[in-house]
Parts: C-alpha cells; structure tokens; sequence
C-alpha cells in the first residue's frame, strides 16, 4: 500500500517538477555560472573572470543608482498598498452600503496583467490630455502639462502609484480575511467598555490582524523585488536612469548592452536579496505559528 502511494505520489509530481527544473532551475544555475564569466550573450567563445563582475559591481554608479531607486520602490511599494489595503478592508468591514460592488471594484486592478496596468496608467499621465493633467486643471482653472513620466524627479513616484493601485487590492482582500477571524465578541466588549471605534480598532483589530500583516508585508515587498514589467512599460527605466531598478538595470546590461555576464551577476545578487527576504518571512511565520498554538 505505501509502495502504491509513493509510486503516484512520483507518478504525479514527475512532470511538474521537470518543467520547475527546466524553467526555473537550470537558468538559476546558467545564472550563477555566467556571473563567473565575461559572456554576451552571442558568442560562444567567452573567459572566466572569476569575480571581476561583482567587484565591478561595487564601483558601478549605475548600480548604485539601481539600488537605491530599488529601495525606494521597496519602501514605497510596502507602505502605499498595505495602507490603502487596510483602510479600505477596515471602511468596507464596516457597514457600507453596497460593500459587495465596492470589493469587486478595487479588487479589479490585480486581475488585469501589469503590463495593461502600465499602459492605462501611461494615458492617465499624458501630458496634454491625460486624465491626471485634465483633473489638475479643472480644479487650479490653469491648464496643467506637467510630463509626470518623462521627468526624472517623478517618473518613478508615478510608477510607483500605478503599481500600488494594481496591488491594493490584494491586500485588501488578505485583511478582509484577517477580519473575518476576529471574533465580534471582543468588539462587543470593548465597545461596552466605552471604547471608541478608534479605540477599538488600535487596541483589538490591529494586534489581531498581524497575521495578515505579515503576509501582505511579505507579499508586497517579494513582488516588488521582481517589479519589472510595469518599469518597462511606463519608463524603461528612464528618462536618464531615474526609474531604474535592479530588474530593470539587469535587463538593460544582459539585452540591451549585450553585458550577459555582468547582467548575470545583477542577477544573483538580487535573487539572494529575495532569498534573504523569504528567510526572514518564513521566520516570521513559524514564530506566529508558535504564538497562536
């Protein structure tokens, strides 16, 4: 009997772990062996160089650049949809009339590609009759132009913008679960209590939606490590560099500056970074698990 399940347990998972290894962890491990390597990406004749390309790395102006407009997104990409997630999951908790239509609505954005989200976005900032400008100069009465995408001081913001109105509505929904597991007594209780729905919501929801807010923290910052489409779309990571992330600044290296080895490089050390990130989520999960019994 246990020969029989291990053979369809086997049986079953042969096919998806082949195409896992194919597609995932033979480039992984193409990524690695590159990084060592001073490739192009055409010519089958390439040298070792050994680690010239991660010492190169910590003297590249433009990979400093790259990081630190990659924790910009981080920070940013982190605080506006688990905020927006939370203040709308807490309004539509409450009783909102039409709640129902409201939850489908802001959930809408995450089942559209990012790709879609970016060019819907691109016509949102056009500069002379984008809906942005078009609104901005109907309230000042002066007509607005401001290029949002092509200025360095504000391209990335308003990517950013556009990918945290995509993933809003993911974390709306983690946190409306959260509040479904909140037992109503306690609010019941507090609110007996005197307390406010301020109060209330500080002292009791928000202690008890940790495990939400851990997954949607986790998630957000996971997905905006391999935030890469949406950059591509709206900015390719310009004008002048200004948008430019790790992802973006690896692809620019491997496929636009035949750079194959030095774009590998990038590439694992941004797949450590997320490593490190998953560690440290899954570290956080198990001391949640022995929290909660």
């Amino acid at each position: 009997m246990k020969r029989q399940a291990l053979f369809w347990r086997v049986a079953l998972l042969a096919l998806p772990l082949s195409v896992f290894g194919c597609f995932v962890v033979w480039p992984l491990l193409d990524s690695f062996y590159y990084s060592f390597t001073d490739w192009n990406g055409f010519d089958p004749r390439y040298r070792f160089v050994g680690a010239d390309n991660f010492v190169k790395v910590a003297t590249d102006r433009l990979f400093t650049n790259a990081t630190l407009n990659t924790v910009i997104w981080m920070v940013l990409a982190l605080l506006l949809p688990t905020l927006g997630g939370l203040g709308l999951a807490l309004l539509l908790d409450s009783q909102v009339r039409g709640a129902n239509v409201f939850k489908s609505v802001f959930y809408l954005p995450i089942c559209l590609s990012a790709v879609v989200v970016g060019q819907i976005w691109v016509w949102i900032y056009q500069p002379d009759w984008g809906l942005l400008n078009t609104v901005i100069g109907t309230v000042t009465g002066e007509p607005a132009t401001f290029a949002w995408l092509a200025r360095p001081q504000s391209a990335l913001y308003s990517v950013i913008v556009a990918w945290s109105w995509q993933q809003m509505g993911l974390s709306m929904v983690i946190f409306l679960a959260g509040l479904t597991a909140i037992p109503s007594d306690l609010l019941e209780a507090a609110a007996i209590e005197g307390a406010t729905r301020w109060q209330r919501t500080r002292y009791v929801v928000l202690p008890l939606l940790r495990p939400a807010t851990v997954v949607v923290v986790a998630l957000s910052v996971i997905n905006s490590l391999k935030g890469f489409d949406i950059l591509y779309i709206m900015t390719g990571g310009g004008p002048f560099h200004s948008s430019d992330t790790l992802a973006m600044h690896m692809y620019n290296e491997s496929f636009k500056k035949y750079k194959m080895g030095y774009g590998s490089a990038i590439s694992v050390i941004l797949f450590l970074l997320t490593l490190i990130i998953v560690f440290i989520y899954f570290r956080q999960l198990r001391k949640l698990d022995e929290l909660h019994g």
